[in-house]
């Protein structure tokens, strides 16, 4: 099927639902650790109680995209899924900072994390369905875009509550200060509400044949059915694909080495205190939520750029380029004393962002099968999940036996492992390249 142009708006309202995702993806990242230390976590016991993000994704996203190829109806294939996720994440949001134990906020980390997923998986998908291959970079890069503006605001947010509206910063041991409780609120109504706009402003291609996918749909019910299939499609997966995967590995490692160290990395290196009950604490732990909002918002600037410029290079060059420059942002940590400067060292972690967020996406598109194009979706996030699962399993024996426990230096591994992915770049082909002078 010859796919129309669309517009730019309508582009627009297909990706807007990644706004509200984002909250609650940014929410999480800059606030989780936090959470942990205030409940009692041990420094070198957050990693592993992070395992929850990337493990729920490794199960739920290939499901929900082989799942969501099989689906129509009157919200039509994608849609169910986000609005479903969406209503789940929202209410996970709200209960999470009332949490009353460490385990507790655990256990509702899963429930985030997997209602997030089951949002965020078909998003990718639905920009492969609906555009062309000349739009889809443009498509990946309003998400992008979408991702930033949403993450500026979420990551904050508690700021935003403690200084611009009085809201309590501190509070006594064992509780979450107002500050973050009420932008976990916020969060939650941004994030149903943005879904919302996507999946009734947005329509979706019907099968080609629908008899024939009814059919194909009744024959291939089942758990058993499903995960067969995504094994076959494991064993058959595009070169393209493999090739991305070694780049995502050193990628997302990086990654998640920020999420879970940055809170702690500043306020010990920087601001020279681990005590989470401390006002300078908490003001180091807020100003780390400004530099997770400067780095998202730069992405979102850089998103509209990007496609630019990969037009008169390649998608590969730029990739490359800002994974390098993202890798020596974060590596910087190490050496910068002032916190204002870190500001310099997020640009570039938003620019690899950017990147990381429009690039791969991009390429993979055009090595994927269409009928399959959810459930491959879905795999590839094996390739973002699997260094994260890895990151949360040694990190915590990297700190406690070469790095002794100094947070800052598993910043500056990441920083290094993201240049390297920026190394890996070179081995990528990509196949539906379309290079206008």
């Amino acid at each position: 099927m010859k796919k129309a142009h669309l517009s730019f708006w309508q582009i627009w309202n297909m990706s807007f639902g990644f706004l509200g995702i984002q909250f609650g993806f940014a929410l999480q990242n800059a606030n989780v650790s936090r959470i942990f230390q205030t409940l009692g976590a041990n420094i070198d016991d957050i990693p592993i109680l992070w395992i929850a993000a990337p493990t729920t994704g490794l199960i739920i996203q290939p499901i929900i995209g082989y799942m969501s190829d099989r689906t129509w109806g009157k919200l039509g294939r994608r849609r169910p899924y986000f609005l479903t996720g969406a209503i789940l994440a929202s209410l996970a949001l709200f209960f999470m900072p009332q949490s009353p134990a460490l385990w507790v906020a655990a256990g509702m980390l899963w429930i985030l994390d997997a209602s997030i997923n089951v949002s965020m998986e078909p998003f990718r998908a639905l920009v492969a369905d609906n555009l062309p291959s000349e739009q889809r970079t443009l498509g990946f890069a309003v998400q992008t875009f979408f991702i930033g503006v949403g993450a500026v605001v979420a990551s904050a947010l508690p700021y935003i509550f403690n200084n611009w509206l009085g809201f309590q910063n501190t509070a006594p041991e064992g509780q979450i200060p107002d500050s973050v409780k009420y932008s976990f609120f916020a969060g939650a109504i941004a994030f149903i509400g943005a879904v919302s706009w996507t999946v009734f402003k947005t329509k979706e291609y019907p099968p080609e044949d629908l008899e024939k996918f009814r059919k194909h749909q009744a024959e291939s019910k089942g758990l058993l059915v499903g995960v067969k299939e995504i094994f076959t499609s494991l064993k058959e997966m595009p070169h393209t694909m493999m090739q991305l995967a070694a780049v995502q590995f050193f990628t997302w490692f990086a990654l998640f080495a920020m999420w879970i160290y940055t809170t702690a990395g500043v306020t010990e290196h920087i601001y020279h205190t681990i005590d989470s009950k401390s006002s300078i604490y908490n003001e180091g732990a807020n100003w780390v939520g400004v530099l997770f909002a400067v780095y998202n918002g730069f992405s979102a600037i850089a998103a509209f750029l990007l496609p630019v410029i990969a037009k008169k290079t390649s998608r590969k060059t730029v990739h490359m380029i800002c994974l390098i420059i993202g890798g020596l942002g974060l590596a910087s940590f190490y050496v910068i004393s002032n916190p204002h400067l870190l500001v310099f060292s997020m640009l570039a972690v938003g620019l690899a962002w950017a990147s990381i967020l429009t690039m791969p996406y991009a390429i993979l598109a055009g090595a994927l099968p269409p009928h399959k194009m959810g459930v491959y979706m879905g795999i590839f996030n094996f390739c973002i999940v699997i260094p994260q699962i890895v990151a949360a399993g040694v990190l915590g024996f990297f700190m406690r036996t070469f790095l002794n426990n100094q947070a800052i230096l598993a910043l500056l591994l990441g920083g290094f492992s993201m240049i390297l992915a920026g190394l890996l770049v070179t081995i990528v082909r990509d196949v539906d390249e379309k290079i206008e002078g």
